[in-house]
C-alpha cells in the first residue's frame, strides 16, 4: 500500500515515474538490460542526459550562457566546492545564516575563505532578515544563501539584491516548486533529493563567467569547467538518479511546469498552514513572511503526546513526520510530488487527534 510520505529528503517520487522506472527496470529502451547496466558514454545514454538538460532548460527558462552540471557529492559537497571554484584565497565571501543548512555551508567555505556573515536569521531560525538587514561586504567574490532552509522550515520570500556580486543559491529543497529568474543567480546548486529525484546526484547552474576560476590544487572532478567541457561525463556519473530526475523532469512538463507546480504548492502550504493557525492544540513558530511553502514546522501543545501522534499517523498512512532531531516536534515536507490529498488526509487525522486528547 502506497502511504503519504512526509520526508525531508530522500523524499516522495511521482508514482507515474516510479512505475515507469519499474517497468523499465530489466529492459530499458529495449537495450535488454536495465539503464543502470548501460556504459553511461553509450548513444543511448547520452541520449537520456541530453534530454534531461533540455528539459530542465524548459522548465526553468534558463539563459544560453548558463552551464548546466549533473555532479555527485550532494549539495554538502558544494560547500567547499563553490569556494574552491569561485574564491580566491585570499577572498572574502558574504554568507546568510537562516539555518541548519546554511550554517554548515558557512562552516565549510571558511576552509578556503575569509567569510563574512552579511544577515543572520537569531539562533532559534524563526524569520529570514530582509534586505533591509543584510549587511553586504564591498567586491565580495559572491553572496550565498539557502532560500529555504528544511529543518526549521524557513523560507525567503524574495531574492536578494547583491550590487552586481555574483548571487548562489543552495536551492536544494526549492528548486522547480515554484518559477525563477535564473538570470538573477551566479550559480544555483540543488541537491537532487528532493525535488528531482533520487539522491546521489547533484544538479548545477552556474554563468559561463564564472566557469574557469578554480583554485590551484581543485581535484578536476570538482572544477566546474572541466566538468563542463566534458558533458558532465568527465567520470562515471549516478546514471540511474540522473535517468529517474530525466523523468521527473518531463512529468513535470506534463503536470503544466514550473508555473503550475508554485501554484498547487502554495495551495497545500496554505490549506496546512490556515489548519494550525485555527487550532489551540498545534502551533507553527515562524514568522509569518518566512513560513516554508516546502517543510511544514509544528508542535503539539502536549509535547509528552509526540511519540503517540507519531505511531499513529504511520499506522493512517502518513508517515515520516518526526521533526529534526535538533528541534523536535513535527515537520511535514509538502515537496512537488506531495498531493494535495496528502495534506487533506494529514489535517483529518490532526483533527481527529486533537478531538480525542486535547
Amino acid at each position: 500500500m502506497r502511504v503519504f510520505n512526509f520526508s525531508p529528503g530522500p523524499a516522495v517520487l511521482p508514482v507515474e515515474v516510479l512505475e515507469q522506472a519499474r517497468d523499465e527496470m530489466l529492459d530499458w529502451n529495449g537495450e535488454g538490460m536495465s539503464v543502470m547496466e548501460v556504459s553511461h558514454r553509450g548513444k543511448a545514454f547520452m541520449k537520456v542526459a541530453g534530454e534531461a538538460e533540455a528539459d530542465l532548460r524548459e522548465l526553468m527558462s534558463i539563459p544560453a550562457n548558463y552551464k548546466v552540471l549533473f555532479m555527485q557529492g550532494g549539495a554538502s559537497a558544494q560547500f567547499a566546492i563553490v569556494p574552491m571554484n569561485l574564491a580566491a584565497a585570499d577572498s572574502t565571501t558574504d554568507y546568510v545564516n537562516t539555518g541548519h543548512w546554511s550554517l554548515k555551508g558557512i562552516t565549510e567555505a571558511r576552509h578556503y575563505t575569509t567569510v563574512h556573515v552579511a544577515g543572520d536569521a537569531g539562533g532559534q531560525y524563526l524569520r529570514v532578515p530582509p534586505q533591509s538587514e543584510l549587511d553586504l561586504t564591498d567586491e565580495a567574490a559572491y553572496f550565498h544563501y539557502t532560500p529555504n532552509e528544511t529543518i526549521s522550515g524557513v523560507e525567503f520570500g524574495y531574492v536578494p539584491e547583491t550590487a552586481g556580486v555574483p548571487l548562489v543559491a543552495d536551492m536544494s529543497s526549492s528548486i522547480l516548486s515554484q518559477p525563477l529568474d535564473v538570470s538573477k543567480f551566479g550559480l544555483v546548486y540543488a541537491g537532487a533529493q528532493k525535488n528531482i529525484g533520487p539522491s546521489g546526484l547533484v544538479v548545477v547552474i552556474v554563468r559561463d563567467d564564472l566557469i574557469g576560476r578554480a583554485r590551484a590544487g581543485t581535484p578536476l572532478v570538482f572544477d566546474y569547467k572541466a566538468v563542463a567541457d566534458n558533458d558532465s561525463m568527465l567520470n562515471t556519473p549516478p546514471t540511474f538518479a540522473w535517468y529517474v530526475s530525466g523523468l521527473v523532469f518531463k512529468w513535470l512538463k506534463r503536470n503544466g511546469g514550473v508555473a503550475a507546480m508554485g501554484e498547487r504548492n502554495r495551495v497545500k502550504a496554505q490549506t496546512l498552514y490556515a489548519a494550525i493557525d485555527a487550532s489551540p492544540f498545534y502551533r507553527n513558530w515562524i514568522a509569518a513572511d518566512s513560513r516554508s511553502r516546502m517543510n511544514v514546522t509544528f508542535t503539539l501543545a502536549r509535547p509528552d503526546l509526540d511519540a503517540l501522534f507519531l505511531e499513529q499517523a504511520a499506522a493512517a498512512g502518513l508517515k515520516n513526520l518526526k521533526g529534526h532531531r535538533v528541534l523536535g516536534g513535527m515537520r511535514a515536507s509538502l515537496y512537488n510530488a506531495m498531493p494535495l490529498a496528502g495534506v487533506e488526509a494529514l489535517i483529518a487525522f490532526m483533527r481527529e487527534f486533537e478531538r480525542k486528547y486535547a
